[in-house]
């Protein structure tokens, strides 16, 4: 999950091929507009959040997930 959760671009990639599946093929939707919009809005939601803070020791990045419990901390 970790690794998932520090490469944003790939986890926004496959929840959004997975939606327009999803909508596809399980939902019957046919409108591909509605299939790629909605399927974005979800895997945007759904993606890792990334913040920028500063420490005494310098700036870090955090990276919270909905999947995760608890934050990642990368120096």
């Amino acid at each position: 999950m970790e690794y998932l959760a520090k490469r944003p671009f790939i986890v926004i990639f496959i929840l959004t091929v997975t939606f327009i599946f999803l909508f596809g093929f399980v939902f019957g939707i046919e409108n591909s507009m509605i299939q790629g919009g909605v399927s974005a809005v979800l895997a945007v939601f759904l993606s890792p959040r990334k913040k920028k803070f500063t420490t005494q020791t310098g700036e870090k990045t955090e990276i919270t997930w909905i999947f995760l419990k608890k934050p990642i901390i990368i120096d």
